[in-house]
């Protein structure tokens, strides 16, 4: 099966089973991974969503079949993931997990690798990356960073 890697379940929220999961995904992205009904994949293991709602800056799920607190506390700490089969993103909407497998070109034909990706605040995102040995950041905006899925590649623009 072919995951992407979606985030990690940090604790538990209440009584009723709900779990908290810390992500770096958009809205749109958010809207799509955790529809109800979906599956997310921890351990191996598939789990379908019966409930889902935002609470300050994490993801709250709910499972079938495990409506306590105690059914739940095993996942804690758990890294959670989806299969690429259930995702439907366009093509400029890639998940950072699977951006850090891309090809990096330069524009002055200059290859390059992403390091990471880190989150600087709320949607900003910098791109660490390495070029010539040296590591640079870049904005992850629209105006240094171009994205082609279909070819596996970011475009960058340094200054």
């Amino acid at each position: 099966m072919n995951k992407l890697y979606i985030g990690k379940i940090v604790n538990t929220h209440g009584i009723k089973g709900e779990l908290r999961i810390k992500d770096n995904l958009t809205k749109k992205q958010r809207e799509e991974i955790f529809k109800v009904g979906s599956n997310l994949i921890i351990d191996e293991k598939s789990y379908k969503i019966t409930s889902y709602r935002v609470h300050k800056d994490y993801d709250m799920v709910t499972f079938l079949g495990f409506n306590n607190i105690n059914d739940v506390m095993f996942l804690k700490g758990k890294k959670v993931y989806k299969s690429k089969n259930e995702i439907n993103l366009n093509n400029e909407d890639v998940l950072d997990s699977e951006l850090i497998t891309y090809k990096v070109k330069i524009t002055d034909n200059i290859d390059g690798k992403i390091l990471d990706i880190e989150e600087t605040g709320n949607n900003y995102k910098i791109l660490r990356l390495l070029i010539d040995n040296n590591e640079v950041l870049v904005p992850y905006h629209k105006d240094f960073v171009k994205i082609d899925s279909n070819k596996k590649e970011v475009i960058v623009k340094l200054l």
